[in-house]
């Protein structure tokens, strides 16, 4: 683990769980991060020689999130970001990805995650001109979210609702909808959805997930491309629409990536 882990304050760390894996320090070791616990790479080693596309898969979605904030931020003029569940910090977040093309750009990260607040500090750099700020909050009370990000962005100027790989969590897809539903309602016209998850698109990875929600951590539901669709219902799909990350509009960084991994996204516009 890190110093600015281990300097973060007894009662965070105490929060820590150690005994059972985690999705967000499973996701940094297959990244190449260093935040994670030995029990965290024992269950990403297990679940990649079930589904030796898992780090492939992760690098497509980290690539995927690093394109969409670039575009909202240099082509679409978006200068507010709402990045719920954005785990532990890694090269490029979306404030830096953001503010690097428009330094006045105000982040708001949520996740709820122990070991997220503890590295809290990474995430809140900042330009000078804009802003980055942390809430600890849970997904499944959007209103709480809402509230606490309105004291950093201006809900009456578009905002870019980011959900990367956090609504698999959500077990009941009708509640997932309605989460995001509940989202959505509270930004302005000219805000965006952005939003990616695993798919079941791979008998491997069905079993790899099967495997993992077994072991005792929070369980991933893996979902069709259709359903992740349907968390767009209502909003205008840029093109291509939900798409395989890798074929979101891919640029050199996805040179080397395969055409299709099983983690879809798509971005779209609220009228």
């Amino acid at each position: 683990m890190t110093d600015e882990a281990e300097n973060s304050g007894p009662e965070t760390i105490s929060k820590i769980d150690t005994s059972v894996p985690q999705s967000a320090r499973i996701w940094n070791y297959w990244l190449g991060g260093k935040d994670n616990y030995e029990v965290d790479r024992q269950a990403g080693d297990a679940f990649r020689a079930t589904f030796p596309g898992i780090e492939t898969g992760a690098r497509a979605a980290r690539y995927f999130l690093a394109r969409a904030v670039r575009h909202l931020a240099a082509e679409e003029g978006i200068r507010q970001f709402l990045d719920i569940g954005t785990g532990l910090p890694n090269v490029d977040n979306t404030h830096q990805i953001a503010q690097r093309v428009a330094p006045e750009s105000r982040i708001v990260y949520v996740d709820n995650d122990p070991l997220v607040l503890a590295h809290a500090r990474a995430l809140l750099t900042s330009t000078e001109e804009g802003v980055t700020n942390y809430v600890d909050a849970d997904l499944r009370e959007p209103s709480a979210i809402v509230r606490e990000a309105a004291k950093t962005l201006d809900f009456d100027r578009p905002v870019a609702l980011m959900l990367m790989g956090i609504l698999g969590h959500i077990e009941d897809y009708d509640q997932a909808r309605a989460i995001v539903r509940q989202l959505v309602d509270a930004l302005p016209p000219g805000s965006y959805l952005v939003q990616y998850d695993s798919t079941d698109t791979s008998e491997a990875y069905v079993e790899a997930i099967q495997q993992y929600n077994e072991g005792g951590s929070i369980p991933y539901i893996l979902r069709s491309p259709e359903r992740i669709e349907g968390y767009f219902d209502g909003l205008e799909l840029l093109e291509p629409g939900v798409a395989s990350c890798s074929r979101w509009r891919p640029d050199t960084e996805a040179l080397g990536l395969p055409a299709e991994v099983h983690q879809y996204g798509g971005v779209a516009l609220k009228r």
